[in-house]
């Protein structure tokens, strides 16, 4: 009796068990060979076939193509298109200063006058002597035929008219020496001299500078030489005036290269319709080498460095395929990356750690980056 009563318990555990096992799906509830160990879970298959479970979690970022300018930075100095300092050329007493300080003048301008008094009176003696010289000579060639001079006089008359003229030009020519004016249009600086002052030849009166256009000179590395020619852009700013930034071109490269420096000298020119930017003034300039217009970015996180190489993992056909990438330009979180991924690749930015080459990957996140 005894032992009906165990084979009847154990039937009805078996029979339990075996219920619990078929409906476990239907009830929700885990099997019980499952709560055991016994049984082998269901296996999901991700891409190409490759196991759910032997898949590695990873964020990726598209590649991005974007604009990149390639630039070199130097230190420049404005000069003037134009400049000189206006001084004398004879000594003598300033009567008269016709200019205003800063102001802007013409070319032929008269700037400033010296005392001419003597030099007038020698001009009215040069200019009877020429006259008398002149009316002589008129009346000998007007003389009859049975009245007429010498050749050789009225020779005589035609040289001491050309004399006279002579020395009347010449005197005019000391009158326009006492009169200074301006070569060029342009903006004079500071007067140097005052009315009434006895000055010599060479004393500075002041200074003329054209700057509606500036010149900026500046240096360049020499492996920076063939890729730079006149009308290359180059871009300026100055702590006098913020952030403002000037554009110019470049309009003069040196024919040589400092072999102390190993640098070349550069003029680049800016339009200065303004004045805002005065000679001597210091500037900090950039100069565009190059521009391309489609390069291929990528987050610096995705860059994977093994000593001078570099490399990203490449998300194709399900799995990170670790390429060897040539490096461009760094900007503000990015990399340019100048040979090595496509316009359509993905690149693996979290969980490097975790990849070995061609492992596969199932994208957890994409990163989103501005198209600017």
């Amino acid at each position: 009796m005894r032992a009906w009563l165990q084979l009847g318990i154990v039937a009805v555990l078996g029979g339990a068990g075996y219920l619990w096992h078929t409906q476990a799906d239907a009830w929700g509830v885990p099997a019980p060979l499952s709560l055991l160990g016994l049984e082998r879970p269901t296996v999901a298959e991700g891409p190409r076939g490759a196991p759910a479970a032997q898949q590695v979690a990873v964020v990726a970022a598209p590649v991005r193509q974007a604009a990149v300018v390639e630039r070199m930075e130097s230190v420049g100095t404005v000069r003037a298109r134009e400049a000189v300092t206006i001084t004398t050329k004879v000594a003598g007493m300033v009567t008269a200063i016709r200019f205003e300080e800063g102001a802007h003048v013409r070319a032929g301008e008269v700037l400033m006058e010296l005392d001419s008094e003597a030099l007038y009176a020698e001009l009215y003696q040069a200019r009877a002597s020429l006259d008398n010289a002149q009316s002589q000579l008129a009346r000998a060639r007007a003389l009859p035929a049975g009245q007429a001079v010498a050749r050789a006089r009225v020779d005589e008359l035609e040289t001491l008219s050309r004399a006279a003229d002579g020395r009347l030009r010449q005197i005019q020519a000391r009158i326009d020496e006492l009169r200074l004016t301006a070569p060029f249009d342009g903006r004079v600086g500071l007067r140097q001299v005052s009315a009434g002052a006895l000055i010599q030849p060479g004393t500075p009166v002041t200074s003329l500078d054209d700057i509606s256009r500036v010149r900026v000179e500046f240096s360049i590395p020499e492996v920076h030489v063939a890729r730079v020619r006149p009308g290359s852009l180059v871009s300026a700013r100055s702590a006098a005036h913020g952030s403002r930034v000037f554009e110019g071109r470049v309009t003069v490269m040196d024919t040589r290269i400092d072999t102390a420096t190993r640098t070349m000298r550069v003029i680049s020119e800016f339009d200065n319709s303004d004045e805002a930017l005065r000679p001597g003034l210091f500037l900090n300039v950039q100069l565009t080498l190059e521009t391309r217009p489609t390069a291929l970015l990528v987050p610096e996180e995705a860059l994977d460095s093994l000593g001078e190489r570099s490399f990203v993992y490449a998300i194709r056909d399900g799995r990170a395929r670790r390429v060897e990438v040539q490096l461009g330009l760094r900007l503000a979180g990015e990399v340019e990356i100048r040979e090595g991924v496509r316009p359509d690749d993905q690149v693996v930015v979290r969980g490097l750690q975790r990849l070995r080459p061609d492992m596969p990957v199932r994208v957890t996140e994409t990163m989103t980056r501005p198209t600017s």
